[in-house]
């Protein structure tokens, strides 16, 4: 008898400790789906306005036209920490591999993407913004109507906003759809 109320103890504890890592768990996910949902939306709308002035930049450019550069700013509201503490109380224990693996790939390409951007905004900041009142022929050789040299690699650095923004929705999209599948078993 006593034998079978240990047992039966140790079993109902254990039971009840899956149960909340199970919760615990479902949290965790619940939590990165909202958050993926509210960043795939974000991506998409934002990405489609740097499409837009990237567009309208190229076709001015291509057309002949010296389009004004624009100082170039980026901010987010990206922080590694955020993941890393939603790991650290649990999370890495408690999610499958490949949600872990996929999460790892996005945090990569955010970080990649952010580090790139910050080279652009650094030059911009160093060439574009102290120069705004400058006439329209320091960006451009009005010959050529072409960019100068020190200036070349704007339309990339436009180019690359759009990018982030494609490649934030992509990923985020691959792991919302392995999180939606870990949250179903």
């Amino acid at each position: 008898m006593v034998f079978v109320g240990v047992y039966a103890a140790f079993w109902l504890n254990n039971y009840q400790q899956h149960q909340q890592e199970a919760k615990r768990r479902d949290q965790i996910l619940a939590y990165l789906e909202q958050r993926l949902k509210d960043g795939i939306e974000s991506a998409k709308t934002e990405g489609a306005k740097e499409d837009r002035q990237v567009a309208d930049f190229q076709r001015a450019l291509a057309a002949g036209e010296m389009p004004p550069l624009r100082p170039f700013y980026f901010s987010t509201d990206y922080n590694p920490g955020d993941i890393a503490t939603l790991l650290q109380t649990g999370g890495i224990e408690l999610l499958d591999v490949k949600t872990l693996t996929v999460l790892r790939q996005l945090e990569s390409i955010i970080r990649g993407d952010l580090s790139k951007m910050a080279h652009f905004e650094k030059l911009s900041d160093e060439l574009i913004a102290p120069n705004r009142d400058q006439d329209i022929s320091f960006f451009y050789d009005p010959m050529t109507k072409k960019l100068r040299k020190r200036f070349e690699d704007y339309p990339e650095a436009l180019q690359m906003v759009a990018t982030f923004f494609r490649d934030a929705e992509r990923t985020q999209t691959d792991l919302l759809k392995q999180i939606q599948a870990e949250r179903r078993r």
